[in-house]
Order: structure tokens, then sequence, then C-alpha cells
């Protein structure tokens, strides 16, 4: 069989094994000839050549056959192991101080290699490192403990578990942590990657029956890396997958790190044991940002922007404004900054307050979202479990009046409605009523740990 022959017969392989596995698996194979009815493939990889042996061997050899060549027996050459291989086997028989040859440990440095270079792993954004990270008081815990797990070597806490609001700088993170450690241990095998593609690849594993491959793949790394954990909840199959996944790697020592929203015990419909285990490493939580944080992000984007505009002239009130007015996603944030570049470029103009506010109108609208008091029942009564009718209900049961003294002071705090509104929206309380509650929870949060953590998860909630 010729290599012509051999091209013609890729478009009829493609057609019985589909376009996804003809891509993935067929066309990295390099057709070298038959010698003997043995028809020689280069690989670029040993792993790839066993998978293919393994699962489209048989079809090969007889759509070879078929088309008129004597082959018997397929092989898979790796051209960088055959030019190696003379090194090797002088070292075949000269063992090293732990008794073990150097030819082991040359197979298994190919093999974590060629692992790695299947690994399923999530494009980094080059954006996202620890240079870029502006670090405030309601990062700096989150910050130090992921430059420290970066910094490779043994770490006394694993897994690492972040989580916090949308645009908080946990993605950002995630991706700073993966460069930091390809940039120290470029042997390490570290798979990034979204709790959705760990789901999709396990329901394609189960869909081809190829599960033992996606078990070594996921088990063979060095760290791990699941962005948004939240979306497996309620998915149980996908759950208990991850769940083996997870014990095999920290039984190995490995690193893991997890992102999600919200604290792990918070994750509903997560299984028992999964919230146990993301528990039982550290725990961070990246807090909304404050204003100074807020502001140097923006000298920092600023920084960046000046680069790419070096003429435009920008008044520095416009930096403070935006800080003070957007305050609940940093993504928004820098793409209003973004945004207000672009457009003052284009239109030729300083960026002066006015421009800001006629640019970014749509952007600071949004910013002001008035929260009603029926999205804090709401919230409120999902929190505790309880049904809307039970909160603005008659009833006093200390597990219905608490939830409603809460949610009363949510009300006095984030909306600008007047007491007696406010009450009349609680069944038709009275506005002496609510001022009752609403000093009932001020003296509560500053005695009780509970009721103070409560308000800022439900606050940060409603103002996300």
């Amino acid at each position: 069989m010729t290599k012509d022959q051999w091209g013609a017969l890729q478009g009829q392989l493609r057609e019985t094994v589909g376009a996804n596995n003809f891509t993935n698996w067929i066309e990295p194979l390099q057709f070298e000839g038959v010698t003997d009815g043995v028809a020689h493939f280069n690989v670029p990889t040993s792993f790839l050549g066993n998978y293919v042996q393994r699962n489209f061997g048989d079809l090969l050899l007889y759509a070879m056959t078929n088309a008129g060549a004597d082959v018997r027996r397929i092989e898979f050459d790796v051209p960088a192991n055959k030019a190696s291989m003379p090194a090797v086997s002088r070292a075949a028989n000269t063992p090293d101080r732990t008794g073990q040859t150097q030819t082991k440990a040359t197979q298994s440095m190919t093999s974590r290699a060629d692992l790695a270079d299947l690994l399923p792993s999530a494009p980094l954004d080059k954006r996202f490192t620890f240079d870029t990270f502006v670090v405030g008081k309601p990062n700096e815990l989150a910050h130090a403990a992921a430059r420290r797990v970066g910094e490779g070597g043994e770490v006394t806490f694993n897994p690492l578990f972040l989580y916090g609001g949308v645009g908080l700088g946990k993605t950002h993170l995630m991706h700073a942590i993966a460069w930091e450690l390809k940039s120290r241990s470029p042997h390490l095998n570290v798979l990034y990657l979204s709790a959705e593609q760990f789901m999709y690849r396990f329901v394609q594993a189960l869909r081809d029956r190829k599960m033992m491959d996606f078990k070594q793949i996921f088990r063979s790394v060095d760290v791990l890396m699941v962005d948004d954990v939240q979306f497996i909840a309620g998915k149980d199959s996908t759950q208990e997958e991850f769940f083996h996944t997870f014990n095999a790697l920290v039984d190995q020592n490995k690193q893991i790190i997890i992102s999600a929203d919200r604290a792990p015990g918070e994750i509903k419909d997560m299984e028992n044991r999964i919230q146990s285990r993301l528990q039982s490493g550290l725990v961070v939580d990246l807090h909304p940002t404050d204003y100074e944080l807020r502001l140097g992000i923006l000298h920092s984007k600023l920084a960046t922007h000046r680069l790419q505009y070096p003429e435009l002239e920008l008044d520095e009130k416009v930096l403070e404004f935006l800080a003070h007015r957007i305050s609940t996603n940093v993504r928004v944030l820098e793409g209003a900054l973004t945004r207000l570049f672009a457009f003052a470029s284009l239109v030729g103009r300083p960026i002066t307050m006015e421009l800001t506010q006629d640019c970014l109108a749509d952007v600071l609208r949004a910013s002001e979202r008035k929260i009603t008091i029926e999205e804090i029942q709401r919230q409120v009564a999902e929190h505790y479990n309880i049904r809307m009718s039970e909160l603005i209900g008659p009833k006093r049961l200390r597990g219905f009046a608490r939830p409603r003294q809460v949610a009363m002071y949510l009300c006095k705090q984030l909306t600008s409605r007047s007491l007696p509104e406010i009450g009349r929206r609680f069944g038709g309380r009275d506005h002496t009523t609510v001022m009752h509650g609403v000093r009932r929870i001020e003296e509560l949060k500053v005695q009780d740990g509970q009721i103070a953590e409560d308000l800022e998860m439900l606050r940060r909630t409603l103002e996300a």
C-alpha cells in the first residue's frame, strides 16, 4: 500500500468512525509503509498509538486488507522514542540509587508526557496572571492562598476552595495559579477546566463506552483545577465520578483547586460527602470589592489603555466616579472603562464627566438597579426555607418571626420605602412593628454571628 492509497482510504474511515473520532485519533497517524505484512504508522505519542490499536486496530486492518494491501499486523511508532533509543538502551542496565533502572524512569516520564498531550484542558487567558491581579482587603487572603499554591511543592491545605460573587476575581486567580505552576514546574500536568466541561467529558465517555480512558486521563494529573463547581449540583452521576476522581487525587497527594459562586455548604443539591470533601481544605471567600480596590483596578487598567490610546486626555474625577457608581461587578467596571476609551478615541474628544455620563448611560442606569421588597421577601423565604405566606403571615413562632424581622431590616437598609409601606407589605403590620424588628436585628447582628453571616450573604445575593 502506498501513501496515496492510504490518503484515499482516509475518506472512507472518516465516514465509518465519524468526524470527531477521525480528527482526534485517525488523522494524526502518519502512514510509513508496509514491510513483511506489517503496516507501520508514526504517531505523536505512545498513548495515542495504544488507544488507536485498542479501539480502531481491527477496523484499520480490515479497511487496508479490503483495499488490496497485504497487511496482517499494524505497528505504531513514536519518532521521538526511536531517536532516543540508543541512549535509553545504554542506560537500561544502570540502576540508580533506589535500585530502579533509568529505563523505567524514562518510560514513566514518556507516559506522563503522552497523557499531558491528551488532557482536555481549557485555554488559559494570558492576561490573567498574578502580576495583573489587583490586591485589596476584600481579596488579600484569596490572593495569598493562590500564590502559595502557585509556588508548587508541599501545600498544607488541599483542596483550595475559592468562592464569591460574579466578577470578583475567582477565574483570574485560577488562571494565575495555572500560569505560575506551568512557569515554575513545566513537567507538571496541570489540568484547568470548568465543571461543565468535566460533565461533558464524562457524558461523552459514557456514550462512547470509554470510561476507563476517562478515569485514566483525569487521575493522571498533578494539579486539577475545576471552575464553577456548582454547575454539577443535582447531576448525580457526574457528582459520583467527581467524588471518586477527587478522592483518587487526594490519596496521591495531588493538588486540587476548586471555585464556586458560594460556600460548599450552601450549594444546593450537592451531595453531603462532596460538600464535606470540599470543606476539608482551605475555604476562602472573595468579598465584594470596596471603593479603594475598585479605584486601584481602574488605575491598573488605565495604564494598559494608555499604551493603546496615548493621546487621550482623562479627567481624574472620572475614575473616582466610576469606582463609586459601579460597585457590584469588576467585569462591568473594566468594560465601562474600555468602552469609554474606545468611544473617546472614535469621536476625538477628551474623557470628561459629561462624556462619561453620555457614553455609559445604560451601564450607570443598570448599576442603579432598585431592589424591591418582593425580591427581598422571596430571597429571605428561600434562605430560611419557609413559605412566602409564612413570612408575611400572622404567625409569631420564632421560626417565622426571626426571618420576618431579617426581611424588614433588609427592606429598610436596601430600599427607599417608608416604614408604613414596608409594614403594609408584611401583612398590613403597623410601622412600629417594623421599627421594633429593625432594632432587634441591629442588636442581634452584634451578638449573634449567625445572624450577621445571614445578613451579609443575603445582602450579597440581592446586590449581585
